[in-house]
């Protein structure tokens, strides 16, 4: 399957078949592909929760206002953004260019979030939100759908993953095997309505 055709066939999915597993490997080519999205100075934000456990499974339902497809999919993955992540050894980001590369990018990381915390957490949601939509397309391509989700608690969800104190759940990233289409389209905007060339008017 080509990437027009997963973007075109990608739906947010809410039944899923409650038999199906996804087998560990596949779960693997998920992952390993999904961290390839680009981030902000190559800092790398996202971190994937990937939840199997049945009953921290029914947990998550319950503080996502019992949205079926959470516990009903093969797998729940949740991103998770690290807002610190800029400043925890900021050198690795960077460990395989030359040298003169290094010395100017790693300081420049410090100089663009230090001090700035609406600019440390938007660039890391905004990194989240790009690993999530490759990981949606990537597992069209492998035969499985998906639904995003942020219809969730919060600060529940974070303390049922007990999760860092400098970490945030983004959304949600539900993957498995539909039993049921997703609803017709609710109404598509025209290119007219939403790009704008240059400027507003």
């Amino acid at each position: 399957m080509n990437v027009i055709e997963a973007i075109q066939k990608r739906r947010a999915i809410k039944h899923y078949d409650i038999n199906h597993t996804i087998p560990e490997e596949e779960i693997q080519i998920l992952l390993s592909n999904a961290i390839l999205s680009p981030t902000a100075f190559n800092i790398q934000h996202w971190r994937f929760v990937v939840v199997t456990d049945k009953s921290l499974r029914q947990k998550i339902r319950v503080a996502s206002w019992d949205q079926a497809q959470v516990e009903e999919s093969s797998i729940l993955i949740v991103l998770v953004a690290d807002l610190m992540a800029w400043k925890k050894e900021p050198a690795r980001y960077w460990k395989d260019v030359p040298k003169p590369i290094q010395d100017y990018l790693v300081p420049a990381i410090n100089q663009y979030y230090n001090g700035k915390p609406q600019v440390q957490r938007d660039e890391a949601m905004r990194s989240c939100g790009m690993a999530a939509m490759s990981l949606m397309l990537i597992a069209k391509s492998m035969g499985y759908d998906t639904c995003p989700m942020d219809g969730f608690d919060f600060n529940k969800v974070a303390k049922l993953l007990n999760l860092p104190n400098d970490h945030t759940p983004a959304m949600f990233v539900c993957i498995g095997k539909a039993i049921k289409e997703a609803m017709p389209r609710g109404g598509q905007l025209t290119l007219n309505e939403v790009v704008i060339r240059n400027q507003f008017k």
